[in-house]
């Protein structure tokens, strides 16, 4: 693994003070962030998110998806508990890239779920690692997660990794005309847990 420590600084932000911890990946020439509140400290599970970077819905508020609703939902409830740490991590859609996200977008106005677009170019449904989250949480000496997120495949895979899920949270939010159709993929193809259908 090749994920190392750079530096922290302060993050004002309209939810509070975070502090935004900076790691590289020098293998895949990758930066990753992680945003903490309070002292994560001791054996208590600390409230966390795990988020996969999307630039087109965290800055420039698509509407495709759910991903800039999900963030700032995340930082308002760690905001809210006073402690808790968000993991933003480059895997731009779902780890095949911006300009190959931008092709599977194009695949889907022509008709294509997100599944089926990444399979036509050749990709899988999903193709993140979670495993640069280990050296990261032991960087911050976080060993167990109360994880705000409705995909049970990153449960398991961080499970998998020897990481302890204390509970998940669901985290349902964003729900709008534009992505009904991306958020019944995710729960049918994908498996999301989504609760209530009307805010998914």
């Amino acid at each position: 693994m090749t994920i190392r420590f750079v530096e922290s600084s302060k993050l004002p932000t309209p939810w509070g003070m975070f502090v935004m911890h900076g790691f590289s990946d020098d293998k895949l020439d990758k930066e990753h962030l992680v945003l903490t509140m309070g002292d994560l400290s001791g054996n208590q599970p600390v409230l966390a998110r795990v988020h996969s970077e999307c630039l087109t819905g965290d800055a420039l508020f698509s509407m495709r998806c759910d991903c800039g609703p999900q963030l700032q939902a995340a930082m308002h409830k760690v905001s809210i508990a006073g402690r808790g740490a968000i993991f933003y991590l480059r895997q731009e859609g779902r780890g095949i890239g911006l300009l190959n996200k931008i092709k599977a977008y194009h695949l889907q106005d022509c008709g294509a779920d997100t599944v089926e677009a990444n399979e036509q170019l050749g990709f899988g449904a999903d193709m993140r690692d979670y495993s640069i989250l280990k050296p990261m949480m032991d960087h911050l000496n976080v060993h167990a997660l109360k994880l705000m997120t409705n995909n049970p495949r990153k449960v398991k895979a961080l499970e998998d990794m020897g990481i302890t899920i204390a509970e998940r949270i669901p985290h349902q939010t964003g729900r709008n005309p534009h992505n009904a159709k991306y958020l019944a993929t995710k729960k049918g193809k994908l498996g999301h847990l989504f609760e209530d259908e009307s805010d998914a």
